[in-house]
């Protein structure tokens, strides 16, 4: 039995990704519009900085915005609080996973880099503790590669254009061409990372993307804030 707001395949999402302050996440996540569509993520260096425990507080913030924890559907005014764990395991697969599963993660992030003798532990550690599992293939030439090698597909695959490769590399593109070639061999969700216009979300769902991550626009708390996750909501409802 999955937890409480497993993402449905036949919807796409937009997940927000968290990686500035504690203080900033709170004050994002108050302000964003109330929607069954929208996944938090606690990004990579939000659960350095802070720990595991930063997922209890931004399930908090979430509940107190009108989010809730419940079953579908949800009521009128309120959706389902998803929140991804963005932990780029690399080994130690079982104590990451344990870790963030039961401070309330619905999924966890491994990167397809990792051996996969770590991957497949990875996979069934979240299967285990009946959350999701997201594989990022971030660096990774030919992501089918990695998904044949393992035992059992994740829920969900992360194509990637990381932030340094962009920032140093203006030649690097998002590898949209990825999706479909995911798609034709698993029935998995794929997610796009590493586009942060809404042009970029445009094109990621005109490829078939199920998630579209977004964190640039978010990654400090302003009066806008609220206004960029709708402009980006519309793109993926």
């Amino acid at each position: 039995m999955r937890r409480t707001g497993q993402l449905d395949p036949k919807k796409r999402y937009l997940q927000v990704a968290l990686n500035n302050t504690l203080d900033d996440a709170v004050h994002i996540v108050r302000s964003l519009p109330v929607s069954e569509r929208i996944i938090l993520e606690a990004g990579t260096p939000l659960l350095k900085r802070y720990g595991v425990d930063v997922l209890h507080t931004l399930r908090r913030a979430a509940s107190s915005r009108g989010f809730a924890t419940r079953l579908y559907p949800p009521e009128p005014a309120y959706a389902p609080t998803y929140i991804v764990a963005d932990l780029k395991t690399m080994d130690r697969a079982e104590t990451e996973v344990a870790m963030v599963a039961r401070a309330g993660a619905n999924a966890a992030v491994a990167l397809g880099v990792a051996p996969t003798e770590t991957l497949d532990a990875f996979v069934n550690a979240c299967r285990e503790e009946k959350i999701d599992a997201m594989i990022d293939m971030m660096n990774v030439s030919f992501p089918l590669t990695v998904l044949r090698s393992l035992k059992h597909p994740p829920q969900v695959a992360i194509v990637h254009r990381g932030v340094d490769e962009e920032r140093f590399n203006k030649e690097k593109q998002v590898p949209y061409h990825e999706i479909q070639r995911i798609k034709s061999s698993y029935d998995i969700m794929v997610a796009i990372a590493g586009g942060d216009t809404l042009r970029e979300a445009q094109r990621a769902i005109f490829n078939d993307a199920d998630i579209v991550v977004v964190w640039k626009s978010v990654y400090q708390h302003t009066s806008e804030t609220a206004s960029l996750v709708e402009g980006f909501l519309k793109e993926v409802e």
